[in-house]
């Protein structure tokens, strides 16, 4: 049986079909059931930050796909390896590769990467650049019009599907070579916002246009929704270039044995979200 956590997210919902698609038990831990559980899956109710209600949902697992930057990470763990977890793996940030703890992101992902290599079981880590989904944050311009404004246009990602941080999620769980490994992921290309905004307009048949946002509009815009931590943090990653989200990288083709996705592709995938 194989746990998947943030099971309703982006990579997390992409696991639990692929995992079905392989007929392999799953079980989804959820805060609060909201709608019917997909056919095969295994529902159960808790909260990774709050330890002491996840026994239900690690009995009789053996992987865990765990996400990071929780309250308490190394009881979650102890949780886990009381009730016989043999492998756990955990989706972290490539920020933390030559990152500073100081920084609210990677410092996060920093605490929850020791907990898991100092919790005594299997472990694999996977450090993924961008997320090409990230692209939803333009949804409600673009409900609205043709044009979308966006913060750091001049800072380029290779942005990957969550579909293929699910895909290596897959292949490494319970599988032992991949114990003890951290796998850093990305997408094909490095693309600019503006990029995406004229890949995502071909898709969907519009003439987008693109404008970047001041520095300060865009800090005032993420202040609305994005704890003052988070916000500091990301624009040290792309205004003070503390962060560089470029490299591409081969480690989704070696492990899933096909290139990673693009960005097009992923938005023909997701296009009705748009329409």
């Amino acid at each position: 049986m194989i746990l998947v956590t943030g099971a309703s997210g982006n990579v997390g919902g992409e696991l639990v079909g692929q995992l079905l698609a392989q007929g392999r038990p799953v079980r989804a831990l959820v805060r609060k059931r909201t709608s019917p559980p997909r056919p095969g899956v295994d529902v159960v109710e808790g909260d990774l930050n709050r330890a002491e209600t996840l026994d239900q949902a690690l009995t009789g697992v053996d992987g865990v796909f765990l996400l990071g930057g929780f309250n308490d990470m190394p009881a979650v763990l102890r949780r886990a390896r009381a009730a016989g977890v043999s492998h756990v793996v955990l989706l972290s940030s490539r920020s933390v590769v030559g990152g500073r703890p100081d920084n609210a992101v990677t410092g996060m992902h920093m605490a929850s990467e020791a907990a898991v290599r100092a919790s005594g079981f299997g472990w694999t880590i996977l450090r993924p650049s961008g997320f090409m989904s990230n692209t939803f944050e333009w949804l409600g311009q673009l409900s609205q019009g043709d044009v979308v404004r966006s913060a750091f246009a001049s800072v380029p990602i290779a942005t990957i599907d969550p579909y293929d941080i699910a895909a290596v999620a897959a292949a490494v769980l319970t599988s032992e070579p991949h114990f003890g490994l951290s796998h850093s992921l990305s997408g094909p290309a490095a693309l600019l916002p503006a990029e995406r905004a004229e890949i995502l307009g071909g898709v969907l048949g519009r003439r987008l246009h693109f404008e970047g946002q001041l520095d300060a509009e865009a800090r005032a815009e993420m202040s609305l929704t994005i704890p003052a931590k988070y916000v500091d943090a990301f624009f040290r990653f792309f205004a003070d270039g503390e962060f560089d989200d470029t490299p591409v990288v081969p480690a989704v083709e070696e492990i899933t044995g096909r290139p990673p996705r693009t960005f097009e592709e992923w938005a023909v995938s997701h296009a009705k979200a748009f329409t």
